[in-house]
């Protein structure tokens, strides 16, 4: 059996998980997320123990790793809407900068015109000082996306 699988995820006290037919939904102080499941796996959500208990239906290759991708899953977003996420990102290089427009991030990377990036919804940019910028967000997914497209704005 998945070592990562078998373990039940734990709700804190101010989560709010709801299981209807393959989807999870998950809602806290942060946000709220959704997840569909494929039929490989089932999720219950006990509501006595305060967990998340993922099974799988047999032991084939794809179910096997379909029960700790879920399981790891579930648990990024009990955690991001909790305590949510972030990535620091620092910007390296002689008259390179960024700053905030109203919704976006304006980086002045040494091109001829200043590179504009919009985040998506749940995500939101910080920029403490022209030379850090601060993504955050509930959904780990999201918030690692946009880093990565700022930081490929300008290969380092």
């Amino acid at each position: 059996m998945s070592r990562i699988g078998k373990q039940p995820v734990l709700v804190p006290a101010n989560v709010k998980v709801e299981v209807s037919g393959n989807t999870v939904r998950v809602e806290g102080p942060k946000g709220k997320l959704a997840q569909t499941f494929r039929p490989e796996v089932a999720v219950q959500f006990d509501a006595g123990k305060k967990a998340v208990i993922i099974t799988r239906s047999n032991d084939e290759r794809q179910s096997r790793a379909l029960h700790g991708l879920y399981r790891s899953l579930i648990a990024n977003m009990v955690k991001g809407v909790v305590d949510g996420y972030q990535r620091r990102l620092k910007i390296e290089g002689i008259g390179y900068q960024a700053r905030k427009d109203q919704t976006s991030v304006v980086l002045t990377v040494g091109y001829a015109n200043a590179v504009q990036l919009t985040p998506p919804d749940g995500v939101t940019c910080d920029v403490p000082d022209p030379t850090t910028i601060v993504v955050k967000g509930a959904d780990k997914q999201k918030v690692g996306q946009f880093a990565a497209e700022v930081r490929a704005a300008r290969k380092p």
